[in-house]
């Protein structure tokens, strides 16, 4: 059986799905969390299923080169946000403790 993203179309529509959704989103959220924001539930919701999704296309990415360099830059700007958005947490833990 054929992966579905070895279908054009399917590929097409995550891609795009991709570039006005949930780049935009996940933007915004880096930008809050280098501005010392914290993420809120829908925020870690979000972020969770891009985190999901990403891992279902780990098969396809390794068969197609060309999307090697954008499957890593989106999971090292996850990997940035969480590490972000921890320490941004562990910060005001910190301040709220001391008060």
């Amino acid at each position: 059986m054929a992966y579905p993203l070895e279908n054009e179309g399917v590929l097409t529509v995550v891609m795009e799905r991709f570039q006005k959704q949930r780049l935009p989103r996940i933007m915004h959220i880096k930008d809050l969390v280098d501005n010392g924001g914290t993420l809120n539930q829908s925020d870690i919701n979000f972020l969770s299923k891009v985190l999901s999704d990403t891992r279902q296309y780990v098969d396809f990415v390794s068969k197609h080169q060309e999307y090697q360099n954008l499957f890593a830059q989106v999971t090292s700007l996850y990997d940035t946000i969480t590490r972000k958005a921890l320490n941004n947490e562990t910060k005001i833990t910190k301040v709220s403790t001391l008060n």
